[in-house]
């Protein structure tokens, strides 16, 4: 506000507006080390006293995905998995019965592609 010279006054300006870009950079990169920051087991920490059953219901949440992921793969009907996947209310378990229809899905394309083949070379 005390210089009349215009082009010290842009000098001016423009240092400002570098230090509010700087400090806006800083306080993005605070919020994204902030938002990102790797959780540090606060589960078990703030779960202290039902850890123990909250490890067994765990133990059996595997053991029972490890059972339809067995039973999926005696399963080879699309249609019959698609059914399965309705009914299912578990993340885990939906995940499960997709990776099984996108497997016999490539199956399939894999046979057709193999008798076309197959026709083809007739």
């Amino acid at each position: 506000e005390a210089t009349l010279d215009l082009a010290e006054r842009r000098r001016i300006r423009s240092a400002i507006r570098e230090l509010q870009r700087q400090e806006l950079e800083r306080d993005e990169e605070t919020l994204a080390s902030k938002r990102f920051r790797p959780e540090r087991s606060s589960h078990r920490q703030d779960n202290k006293e039902n850890w123990p059953q909250s490890q067994h219901l765990e133990e059996e949440q595997q053991t029972a995905l490890a059972a339809l992921s067995e039973q999926l793969e005696a399963i080879t009907s699309v249609e019959e998995l698609t059914k399965l996947l309705r009914a299912a209310g578990e993340y885990e378990e939906r995940k499960l019965i997709r990776a099984a229809i996108r497997k016999l899905r490539a199956e399939e394309i894999e046979a057709a592609t193999l008798a076309g083949n197959v026709q083809s070379s007739r």
